[in-house]
């Protein structure tokens, strides 16, 4: 990347200093008078006054900050050249062109050659706008302009880029410096000594004026063509000299055409547009080419032949439409070029940010403001796309939303992901955390007898996980009596057919988490004695395992099997309740299975009516037996309540809730928080642990940005649904304390405030300021508005005479109050004492000078405590004048006359005065209007083609001195009046050049200051002017001899060149006849040799010699003969090898 020439712009970015702002010095705002040309006072708008009093000033600033330079540029390098715009002001968006030349928008050639780049600060409000060149060309070179556009207010700025060789060092082998140009081989082109030439740093220049170069070469002599293509930089002669010669020419006009198509024409893509032309013949056929094609008529291509007129109408124009257009009639063609202007691509969603654990799918989604455009997808600088992304990255085209989607993101995802087209970007940040696996329903322990099955479940959060089941330290081997199955989240052991070696622990392990479920399989032996007597009926029901005895918890929509050993004999009957209703035996949801020593009591699907005290009762003719149980409905928590934002931060905000009005039976572990921003779809997690209070500080979040939050629930059970949104909420600062605060005034039981804003506002604006006061020693702050005040001042009223006070300022927003600012030393509330003084404005130090019927209106500021007494006069006498008004007020006096006249003239003198203590100051008024006529104007004498004026001055003239009249003469046949003099300061003149036989008639205007007379003095005479015999004897015709022997004008010049590059030496000659013309090398004629070309146009004598050797140096001698004599020059030609040189610049 080059350095710029100007020291403003370092590295890679060439960008201008922000302009310098300057603010008005509070001396000359007080020397300004409030207006001399104001309406009178009782017509004045009202003071724009704070609570207080004191009017206050707004600064101005233009949209750009910051400019791009001028610069010049190393070929084949990049370039960045960057503009900032201050939108503080602006009510939408700026919109930001960057133009090449006078109409070429560059937006439409955004690329791999071109980039654009926006970006916005949310805090100082300025956008940046940023165009880079890569790999810098020779056609870059050229005038830039940027403008910047919002509704009502523009601004633009020019800029220049100029691209130069790559510098490199001398190299030491001379011969290697030696190349040809060209790629054809070794032997292809002509030889370029280019790497030799001596490097030199470019001067630093101020701007040029622009100049067309071609317009100085076709009025400049051809002696001048090198000179002037030296001075302009034109390096290839040979073109400069084709082209000039083709524009000397006149071009033919044709026989075909009566208007032909313009060079070129710009179209928007999307748009149509129309080739017009006008042929000579109404009847003629055309025919339309496109790149040397012929085109078709088409709903694209539509022709048109309306009387002379032939159109061609290409509509919906898209790139391919870019080309060059021909209308041939016969052999005769016209040619131009359209040029379609593609617009720049811009981001209307942006991204947003994404916060997951490890192996979830990630989708980062962007919308564009046209389908089929290209998006360039980046993560922390590096490119994504198809061929280096691989399986890990997916890219997804919808119209216009395009879509980044991770199928499993890791750790190493991590980072910032940008979105880029070629008028905009996005980016949003990824957040990946290690995913934590949750069960969700733990295995529990097992008792079976001999030949049943044994059945081992267990539930976790993630249904990808895969682990293997251990029994007493050894891993289970799947068998036709044991099966492994997992389903969903779900894993399960099932063992056929249970035999004692089964009993033991048993143990699940998930892959890859340092985690493990364990429960016991006891195995239960039956043995059957035969008792000849009764056995009174025995619950067997071991609720040990649920720690609380005898109640047994069921998660809600699981199912419970509750199975109840039963021994007596004879068999006992057995009778499940619920509270007083008997449990029937029946398929229904809530059932009884019996078997022979076994009752199950079945709930499929628990629910919370299904909650409550059950009992079974068993009896048989030898007794009875009764247990009761409490089935306990646990389920996920309702969802919180009541969220919303009680407070709020620069990027933070706290939020609160209430709990869920039902916790599903299970005391609540925690919550978690979700929040997103408004108009976007995705919901980010802002805790993975836990939250067990109710008040959360949500934190990283952008000011000005609306969210919103919610909440969930978590028990022991599982997560609740989640809460309802929280209203909407900003992220917003206070601002920081206001700046400068003064005392601007104190009276007995007043005082005056003055301070400046916040250096840091943000976001949320100022609302208004707060001013409060106490006693010094004391800390009770009372507060002096009840209403924030706008103003930057304010006056306190009704302070007590005599105490010091302190004084504070707090600026209010939304976000509540700012830090104070303090004065730093009590003031003391007493009536100070000021001399009276006039500030007399600098205007009114002068005589003031209006004309008759305009408004006098004169405001004279003064100070003095307590307020002085104002006294006005005219001429040193009490003014009484009806018509001159006045009025005062504290701090200033005005004058004023509706409609001045020339009575209101003289000297006006204002004094002020406080007890013994004055001051006075004159101001003189001149009334003015326009003079009368001058009067006895005559004509005193007439003479040859003369006449003598004299007349006197006007008896009224306008209140102000006469600077001069103006005469002006009338012939008396036309009538007409025409001005011979003007600004003649006497009252005479004299009036030459007059008509010979004409009789002339004059009239004087008087001027003053005002202007011209309205009336004009005329003569009470007239001038005859009379007729003279005249006699003209005009000397013989004598022609002139034009012949004379050569001579030459412009002598041949010594030169030295190189060889191999084709030179030229030139001289000039005249002479009558025309002079033939013998060029000479050492003495010997140059013939018809190839090598040398000679021309002679108009006298301009050029020997041309074709990449000249060695040989070709020597004496060159050019002769001119003709009848009377002849004219020789001679110069001598150096012809230098490279090699030569190169020694040269190695010494």
């Amino acid at each position: 990347m080059p350095e710029p020439q100007k020291p403003a712009a370092k590295g890679d970015k060439a960008a201008a200093a922000p302009a310098d702002k300057k603010e008005k010095p509070a001396s000359e705002e007080d020397a300004q008078p409030a207006g001399a040309n104001s309406e009178p006072r009782d017509e004045l708008p009202p003071d724009d006054h704070a609570p207080g009093e004191g009017p206050q000033t707004s600064e101005l600033t233009g949209l750009f900050v910051e400019r791009p330079e001028s610069v010049t540029a190393t070929k084949g390098k990049d370039i960045t050249f960057v503009a900032k715009v201050d939108s503080s002001n602006l009510l939408r968006k700026p919109t930001m062109k960057w133009l090449k030349g006078k109409w070429l928008d560059l937006g439409s050639k955004a690329g791999k050659h071109l980039q654009f780049k926006e970006t916005y600060d949310r805090n100082t409000k300025i956008y940046t706008y940023e165009m880079s060149i890569i790999k810098v060309v020779d056609g870059d070179a050229g005038g830039y302009r940027c403008e910047v556009t919002s509704k009502d207010k523009c601004d633009s700025c020019t800029f220049e880029v100029s691209v130069q060789a790559v510098q490199e060092d001398q190299q030491d082998n001379i011969l290697e410096a030696f190349k040809r140009s060209g790629d054809a081989g070794e032997d292809a082109g002509e030889l370029d000594f280019s790497a030799l030439l001596k490097k030199r740093e470019k001067k630093q220049q101020g701007p040029k004026e622009e100049v067309d170069v071609w317009e100085i070469l076709k009025d400049a002599r051809p002696c001048d063509y090198e000179k002037i293509a030296f001075q302009y930089g034109i390096t290839d002669l040979r073109g400069m000299l084709k082209r000039l010669k083709k524009m000397k020419m006149e071009s033919k006009k044709s026989d075909a055409f009566l208007s032909k198509l313009d060079s070129a024409y710009s179209v928007d893509k999307g748009k149509k547009i129309q080739l017009t032309v006008e042929v000579a013949d109404p009847d003629v056929a055309v025919t339309w080419l496109k790149n040397g094609q012929e085109i078709k008529p088409s709903a694209k291509y539509v022709f048109e032949s309306v009387g002379n007129k032939r159109t061609l109408t290409i509509n919906k124009c898209n790139l391919s439409d870019d080309a060059a257009y021909e209308c041939v009639i016969g052999e005769e063609k016209c040619f131009t070029e359209v040029f379609v202007k593609e617009p720049p691509v811009t981001i209307t969603k942006l991204l947003d940010d994404v916060h997951t654990v490890v192996g979830e799918k990630v989708e980062f989604e962007v919308e564009v403001s046209e389908e089929g455009a290209n998006v360039k997808w980046m993560k922390d600088g590096v490119e994504l796309n198809r061929e280096t992304a691989g399986s890990k990255y997916r890219f997804k085209k919808d119209g216009k939303r395009h879509i980044l989607i991770i199928n499993e993101a890791t750790k190493e995802d991590v980072g910032m992901y940008y979105a880029f087209t070629n008028g905009g970007e996005s980016k949003a940040e990824l957040e990946v955390e290690d995913k934590e696996l949750e069960v969700l329903q733990s295995i529990a322990d097992l008792t079976v007898k001999s030949a049943e099955q044994a059945v081992f479940k267990c539930e976790v959060s993630d249904e990808k996980v895969t682990g293997k089941w251990f029994k007493d330290g050894v891993e289970v081997q799947a068998s036709d009596r044991i099966k492994m199955t997992h389903i969903g989240r779900t894993h399960k052991l099932t063992i056929d057919d249970v035999k004692p070696s089964d009993a033991g622990d048993y143990t699940f392990v998930p892959d890859g988490y340092a985690l493990s479920l364990s429960a016991k399989l006891n195995f239960l032996e039956i043995k059957i004695d035969y008792v000849p007597r009764q056995d009174p009926p025995k619950i067997h029901l071991d609720t040990s395992s649920t720690g609380n005895k005898n109640v047994i918890t069921v998660v809600a929509g699981n199912k419970l099997r509750l199975d109840v050993e039963i021994t007596g004999e004879p068999a006992p009957t057995v009778c499940w309740m619920k509270g007083d209703q008997v449990v029937a035996e029946d398929e229904g949801r809530v059932r009884v299975e019996t078997r022979k020593t076994l009752s199950s009591f079945v709930i499929e699907g628990a629910e919370k009516a299904d909650e409550g005290n059950y009992s079974i009762t068993v009896n048989n003719p030898a007794g009875e037996d009764n247990v009761q149980l409490f089935i306990k409905i646990v389920d996920v928590p309702n969802p919180p309540e009541n969220v919303k934002c009680t407070s709020v931060g620069e990027d933070c905000a706290t939020i609160t809730w209430d709990p869920p009005a039902f916790d599903g039976g299970v005391p609540i572990k925690g919550y978690l928080m979700e929040r997103k921003k408004i108009g976007s779809s995705r919901w980010t997690k802002l805790n993975f642990d836990v939250y067990e209070s109710n008040t959360y500080e949500a934190k990283k979040m952008i000011e000005g940005v609306l969210y919103e939050m919610r909440v969930f629930a978590v028990n022991g059970i599982g997560i609740s649904q989640p809460s309802e949104s929280s209203k909407p909420f900003m992220p917003i600062a206070p601002t920081s304390e206001p700046t400068r605060l003064t005392v601007d005034d104190v009276t007995d039981t007043t005082c005056a405030l003055k301070w400046r804003p916040p250096e840091k506002i943000g976001a949320g604006g100022i609302n208004g300021y707060i001013i409060e006061y106490c006693k010094e020693g004391s800390d009770q702050w009372v507060q002096a508005n009840e209403v924030p005040v706008e103003k930057n001042q304010f006056r306190v009223k009704n302070l007590p005479a005599g105490e010091k006070m302190l004084f504070r300022v707090v600026a209010v927003n939304l976000a509540g109050r700012s830090p104070p600012a303090t004065l730093s030393q009590a003031v003391t509330i007493r009536e100070i004492m000021e001399n009276p003084k006039i500030r007399l404005p600098r205007n009114l130090r002068t005589k003031l000078i209006k004309l008759v019927g305009e408004k006098v209106n004169l405001v004279i500021p003064f100070q003095g405590k307590p307020r002085p007494v104002v006294t006005w006069f005219k001429d040193d006498i009490p003014m009484d004048d009806k018509t001159v008004g006045t009025r005062t007020s504290e701090v200033d006096t005005i004058l004023f006359i509706r409609s001045a006249e020339r009575a209101h003239s003289g000297k006006y003198t204002l004094c002020v005065q406080i007890e013994n203590m004055s001051d006075s100051a004159d101001i003189h008024i001149q009334v003015v209007e326009k003079p009368g006529p001058p009067i006895a104007v005559r004509v005193t004498d007439v003479w040859g083609f003369n006449a003598a004026l004299e007349w006197k001055p006007p008896k009224n003239d306008g209140n102000c001195e006469i600077i001069g009249y103006t005469i002006q003469k009338s012939d008396m046949k036309t009538k007409e009046w025409f001005t011979v003099y003007e600004h003649n300061r006497r009252p005479s003149c004299t009036v030459s050049d007059l008509v010979m036989g004409n009789e002339y008639s004059f009239r004087v205007f008087s001027e003053n200051i005002c202007g011209l007379s309205d009336e004009a003095g005329i003569s009470k005479n007239t001038a005859v002017i009379t007729k003279t015999g005249l006699e003209h004897n005009p000397s013989p015709f004598k022609e002139k001899d034009m012949s004379h022997s050569p001579k030459f004008t412009a002598p041949l010049v010594d030169r030295s060149v190189v060889a191999g590059y084709t030179t030229a030496i030139s001289c000039a000659v005249r002479g009558n006849p025309k002079p033939k013309i013998i060029w000479m090398k050492n003495n010997m004629i140059i013939g018809e040799d190839p090598k040398f070309l000679i021309q002679n146009n108009q006298g301009v004598l050029t020997l041309n010699i074709r990449k000249p050797s060695q040989f070709d140096g020597g004496r060159y001698s050019c002769r001119a003969i003709n009848d009377l004599g002849q004219a020789e020059v001679e110069c001598k030609l150096e012809v230098r090898v490279a090699q030569e040189k190169g020694e040269e610049a190695k010494k």
